[in-house]
């Protein structure tokens, strides 16, 4: 278990920590407002205690406003999800909590992150790109309701903290 980080600028103090149990009904109520194909609250359920995932929640006064969840493949971490609640949005959060998670990340040995993103959602590809981020490939119809190609991203880094660039 991760130690919580508090987080905070001008306008707002928030709490990143490891998903409980008692965060996954928020969790999934977010899910389903963000996603066209939301996981169920069974599947958050379900990989809440895997040792190849870590989820990480965002906490505004006690409440969640956020999450994001990675899962570790072959060493190397995918991330399954990222969500912030919309009127929390534009803040920061999203960024400082993928921050934070991509360290707890790392400090596990993961140094090598991927993830899928609409090739339409540019807040989120700016998103990804802030934190190192680059787009790699394209996957075709991908993504379902609607139907739409995914863009495939990387964030490589040696364990030297120097970031490994595609050849």
């Amino acid at each position: 278990m991760h130690k919580a980080k508090v987080w905070e600028n001008a306008q707002i103090s928030v709490v990143f920590k490891q998903m409980e149990m008692s965060d996954i009904d928020e969790v999934a109520k977010l899910e389903e407002k963000t996603f066209s194909l939301p996981w169920s609250k069974t599947a958050f359920i379900d990989v809440l205690d895997r040792e190849e995932y870590l989820f990480i929640v965002a906490l505004f006064e006690n409440k969640v406003i956020g999450y994001c969840g990675f899962n570790n493949i072959c060493g190397e971490g995918d991330i399954t999800n990222v969500a912030v609640e919309s009127d929390f949005r534009g803040k920061g959060i999203g960024k400082a909590m993928l921050e934070s998670a991509l360290k707890w990340e790392e400090e596990e040995g993961i140094f090598d992150f991927t993830l899928e993103v609409r090739v339409s959602n540019k807040n989120a590809i700016c998103l990804y790109e802030k934190v190192g981020f680059v787009s790699e490939a394209v996957r075709k119809n991908f993504y379902e309701r609607p139907v739409e190609d995914a863009l495939i991203m990387w964030k490589r880094q040696a364990n030297n903290e120097t970031i490994a660039t595609k050849k």
